[in-house]
């Protein structure tokens, strides 16, 4: 078992050779919502899945695509095979960055999402700073900015049951897919096309 992973639904994922075919929605959405930011150290749990959850509210309160909405949903995606890892010590990690970047990026590939442009990526990271702020702000009290990023929206901080987030994150997923035709199984992963 040194080579992968056992995921929630009994896939084995190999995290360092990942498989397009072994990324499955379910799994992603069971481990985030399990997983908690700040790495534990907000006053209560607050998941990966939650923050996911709130950028993608973000971004489709801003008006971005349906392709953002579902990038912000999904970017932290990553962590739900490699965990996470705190800023200050990933970047004494080299090592790590390559082997996370290849694994989102096949994420986002199974997702129909391989093609983002720099503009959307710019969106996500736009949208995930200003979640990172607010959560800070909200939870510890604590501006981890010099100035305030602009927000679209008021968003939940609170402390939610786990089942609930999982159950929520996939729901946004069907909920963003409602307006494309999905080429491809499993919870309509794979790529999109215009359809009605």
């Amino acid at each position: 078992m040194s080579d992968y992973i056992l995921t929630y639904s009994k896939q084995r994922m190999r995290p360092l050779e990942p498989a397009e075919e072994e990324i499955h929605l379910i799994d992603i959405a069971h481990a985030l919502s399990l997983m908690t930011r700040a790495n534990g150290h907000f006053p209560h749990f607050y998941s990966v899945a939650q923050h996911a959850i709130n950028c993608c509210k973000e971004a489709k309160s801003r008006g971005y695509s349906k392709r953002v909405q579902l990038a912000c949903l999904l970017h932290d995606a990553s962590e739900s095979y490699l965990s996470d890892i705190t800023r200050p010590v990933k970047k004494n990690l080299p090592a790590y960055f390559p082997i996370e970047e290849k694994l989102q990026k096949l994420i986002y590939q199974r997702f129909g999402l391989g093609d983002l442009t720099e503009e959307e990526q710019a969106q996500v990271r736009h949208v995930d700073d200003t979640l990172l702020y607010y959560e800070f702000y909200e939870l510890m009290g604590t501006a981890i900015f010099d100035q305030a990023p602009v927000k679209s929206m008021e968003h939940d901080f609170t402390q939610k049951d786990f089942l609930s987030v999982e159950y929520e994150f996939i729901a946004l997923h069907e909920s963003i897919n409602s307006d494309y035709r999905c080429l491809g199984i499993d919870a309509c992963q794979g790529a999109w096309v215009a359809g009605s």
